[in-house]
């Protein structure tokens, strides 16, 4: 207890050090680091983690909310008024604000809408115009805080206005003027480094057309096409227009780096049989629950391989040998799956396997799955041969050592390919699907060809 309640007082004077350091401004601090701390101190001691929510600035409390999880996110209305965190929410970039509101609605939509009612008519359509759009599309990831400038604007104004918005704390991270005509229709980007070497007097039309980016994303696009933007390109921010190709938003590297890391989580997690979403509840309870699915279809498909097993129950009690390097085969099919599996799995997240890619990657990873199987034949053959003293054997093993890695290149590349032609995530299922069938294909082969040839 002694050890617990040390802690407490540690976190709590850190996190207010670093609220002092926000407000004093002598110190640049990080929302993230406060986020987690927070976090830290919500875990030991709720009644102290509510007494500092308490003390934090609205406008550092909007910076924090939003580096988050949204279970902390979710909880915020048994702490705080909702006048409190509509103005909290009023703060924060409306990207984040329209996350926030998504993730309340989730768990209270009653209370999300009431918080939103708060809002000014103009800031309340923006936002529900944010979230109206699906997960997949570009236009859930952007923000309206942009900086633009008209194309006969002049270069000296648009600049004190920049200076202006980042006074008053109205844009934030802005690393371009996004030029637009008449219409508000988007017609390129200046970084502000470019910008500065300009003469003020000028008017953005002075500016020679090659220095213009002319990056840009439609608001309803696939956000993968703007991951693979930004990673091609190495860009910071990407504009968004809608139909009328009138700018709307603009996305950002934070937001991005966000959905990398996000993809990649979810990846690991389905390939393993988990769902990324479960993982992240507190509850043990349905963290459980959700493995144990996965774990039940598991066991349906160890059953199936046991079948496959149960047909030769007479060779393997004629010959005691095939029970020993039965697991050998399983394991080298099983591991040459798993390879050429998260192979493709990672490509196709890439988008670096489309049409007739399909096709290529299947005939590379059968061909390398051969060649392996070829090499590491000849090596089990020996073994068993010598292990043994069966010449016959070491052909056996060899032989279906072969057949089950060409099985495991064949399948690993097919399965994850055909699940999303299915209109199924490939990540989602392809491990168990794929050892089901490495399973099947190493055991029958094996045990097939050993009662063919050894019986």
């Amino acid at each position: 207890m002694q050890v617990n309640q040390e802690e407490i007082i540690r976190l709590v004077d850190i996190i207010l050090l670093e609220i002092n350091q926000y407000k004093s401004e002598n110190i640049t601090v990080h929302a993230y680091d406060i986020a987690e701390q927070l976090l830290a101190l919500r875990d030991v001691d709720k009644d102290a983690y509510l007494h500092i929510l308490k003390k934090i600035p609205h406008d550092l409390f909007a910076e924090v909310l939003s580096e988050m999880p949204e279970y902390a996110q979710e909880e915020i209305t048994e702490f705080l008024g909702t006048k409190k965190i509509a103005d909290i929410a009023s703060r924060m970039d409306t990207d984040d604000a329209a996350d926030f509101f998504q993730t309340l609605s989730e768990d209270n939509q009653k209370v999300a809408q009431t918080i939103l009612n708060t809002f000014s008519d103009e800031d309340k359509e923006v936002l529900e115009q944010l979230m109206s759009y699906e997960e997949s599309q570009a236009g859930s990831y952007m923000q309206t805080e942009l900086f633009s400038a008209k194309i006969d604007e002049n270069i000296g104004d648009a600049i004190k206005n920049l200076k202006y918005l980042k006074e008053t704390g109205e844009l934030d991270n802005i690393w371009h003027v996004n030029i637009v005509d008449k219409s508000n229709k988007f017609m390129g980007s200046v970084g502000l480094e470019e910008l500065i070497i300009f003469e003020h007097n000028l008017n953005f039309s002075d500016i020679p057309y090659e220095k213009y980016r002319d990056y840009y994303i439609h608001h309803k696009a696939n956000i993968k096409e703007v991951v693979e933007m930004f990673t091609n390109y190495n860009l910071t921010a990407v504009p968004v227009v809608n139909d009328e190709n009138i700018l709307v938003g603009r996305i950002t590297s934070d937001d991005i780096y966000d959905i990398i890391n996000e993809t990649a989580t979810e990846q690991i997690y389905n390939l393993a049989g988990l769902d990324d979403e479960a993982e992240q509840e507190e509850n043990m309870f349905e963290i459980g629950k959700t493995r144990a699915i996965w774990l039940g279809l598991n066991l349906i498909t160890a059953i199936a391989a046991s079948l496959v097993i149960g047909l030769f129950d007479t060779t393997i009690q004629s010959l005691v040998a095939l029970a020993i390097l039965m697991p050998i085969v399983a394991s080298m099919g099983g591991n040459a799956g798993t390879q050429t599996l998260t192979v493709t799995v990672r490509q196709m997240a890439l988008g670096d396997i489309v049409g007739d890619d399909a096709k290529k990657t299947i005939y590379k990873e059968v061909v390398i799955s051969l060649v392996n199987g070829l090499v590491f034949a000849l090596v089990i053959g020996v073994i068993a041969y010598l292990w043994f003293n069966i010449p016959l054997l070491g052909v056996v093993i060899a032989a279906s050592m072969v057949i089950n890695l060409i099985g495991a290149g064949f399948f690993g590349s097919v399965i994850p390919l055909a699940l999303q032609k299915a209109g199924i995530d490939p990540a989602i299922g392809s491990t168990v699907l794929l050892t089901t069938v490495t399973d099947v294909v190493g055991f029958f082969s094996f045990l097939g060809l050993a009662t063919l040839i050894l019986l």
